[in-house]
């Protein structure tokens, strides 16, 4: 687990806790809610209601804190009562917003339970997968259930924890009266506030320097290989037959050509490199209708590229294909070449990319590869095309293509243990109907029926 700086905010977030429990009676005390939840979860990473300790005890409540923990990941964990303070309807909304952290939330609410992300740490169908899995896993056990959540959610879950979680934000040994000091110099705060937020600003663009990279490998050879094509190119703008509509195919190549290299130099987040993709893209549309033009032949429709390699050119026809991970066949675009090779029983010419197991095809790679992948496939029918395989789970969205490579470098303001505070879009945190007004009555929590909430 990577050790955060000390923060004067940590500490004085301590201070008052510590304060209310020398100053305000027991007695006094209001009956826990959710602000107390909230509030909790911004210290640590599991927050068990008192009434609810008889379903997890605190040696495992402790024991899944110290896991999420020590994986650095924005998960957070609440165990709560099923009543009247924590009404169903919207509560992950709810408690997200007063929690004010971009992350991954687990509840078990009396007898359910159900999880809720920001966009940008996972999207709402891998939330919706992983709640399903949680609820049909075989056990109604709490700390079973929240073992299992959270064993499957370190996995896939972005970002890290938030400084706030930083355990040595405030020392043990520091007294009560030291504690009290710091009030001192309470203006000071802001400074170590500032000070954790540049470095995960600082971390985050290192992320996105190491992605990019990774990214402008491949980039690179598909602009190097547009470029060899426009060079083999037999077409001179003043030869006999040539007309305005041959010229005008040829320019927007070129055109499309200096605008995948300007977009590739100017790219600062991987996500920029979806628009390089799209104008390669659109300049071998151009080279085919050019072709098409010069052979008389009829126009050719605008279809995607070949999917297992995108160099190949525009696809001719779709073909069925099943990837080698078993996941059902599925129709995906291909070019002449890759269809008889299909067609013949044999392997097609993939595309490969660099990974961790070396050069395998780039949908059995890692989501840096989304905006990549995305620029060439638009339109919707990404997910499709990569349902089952390894790309496409990390990427599963329901917005579509036009989220690929959105996530967590996309240069938005908050990724994963961000403090947004009441700063965040709803619609944008889901994996259910919470967060577009929907409420669990129909499932997940109080133990009825049904498929999701």
């Amino acid at each position: 687990m990577r050790t955060r700086p000390f923060t004067l905010v940590s500490a004085l977030v301590g201070l008052t806790l510590m304060l209310f429990l020398i100053l305000v009676p027991a007695s006094a005390a209001r009956a826990a809610g959710l602000s107390d939840a909230a509030a909790a979860l911004k210290q640590g990473p599991v927050y068990v209601h008192p009434a609810m300790s008889g379903q997890v005890s605190q040696s495992e409540a402790t024991a899944l804190a110290e896991k999420i923990e020590k994986a650095d990941k924005p998960v957070f964990v609440a165990v709560l009562p099923a009543t009247a303070e924590f009404p169903p309807d919207n509560l992950l909304v709810n408690l997200r917003t007063q929690t004010g952290i971009t992350g991954l939330y687990g509840v078990r609410l009396g007898d359910g339970f159900d999880a809720g992300a920001d966009r940008s740490v996972m999207s709402n169908q891998a939330v919706d997968n992983l709640a399903a899995a949680v609820r049909d896993g075989g056990s109604t056990d709490a700390s079973e259930q929240l073992e299992s959540f959270v064993d499957q959610a370190l996995t896939q879950v972005r970002g890290s924890a938030p400084a706030s979680w930083d355990p040595g934000a405030v020392d043990d040994g520091v007294n009560a009266g030291a504690l009290i000091a710091l009030g001192a110099v309470v203006a000071a705060g802001g400074a170590g506030a500032y000070a954790v937020a540049r470095t995960k600003r600082r971390r985050k663009a290192e992320e996105e320097r190491a992605a990019l990279d990774k990214l402008r490998v491949v980039v690179d050879e598909d602009i190097t290989a547009f470029g060899e094509e426009l060079d083999r190119l037999d077409f001179h703008p003043s030869e006999k037959g040539a007309n305005d509509a041959m010229r005008a195919d040829y320019t927007r190549a070129l055109d499309a050509y200096d605008t995948a290299k300007s977009r590739m130099g100017a790219a600062e987040h991987p996500g920029d490199v979806r628009g390089v993709t799209e104008a390669l893209d659109d300049g071998r549309h151009s080279l085919a209708v050019l072709a098409a033009r010069r052979e008389g032949r009829p126009l050719p429709e605008r279809r995607p590229p070949c999917f297992f390699d995108p160099r190949h050119g525009p696809s001719v026809k779709d073909i069925s294909w099943m990837p080698a991970s078993g996941a059902a066949a599925r129709d995906v675009p291909v070019c002449a070449a890759d269809a008889a090779r299909l067609e013949e029983g044999m392997e097609p010419m993939s595309r490969t990319v660099e990974t961790g197991y070396g050069r395998r095809p780039y949908w059995e790679a890692g989501p840096a590869y989304g905006p990549w992948v995305g620029g060439y496939f638009g339109g919707g029918i990404l997910p499709g095309l990569l349902l089952g395989t390894m790309l496409g789970n990390m990427l599963a969205t329901p917005a579509y293509a036009a989220d690929y490579g959105a996530g967590e470098f996309s240069g938005g303001e908050y990724g994963g243990g961000d403090v947004s505070g009441a700063d965040f879009d709803a619609s944008d945190f889901g994996g259910g109907d919470f967060g577009g007004g929907g409420g669990f009555d129909g499932g997940g929590f109080g133990g009825f029926d049904g498929g999701g909430f």
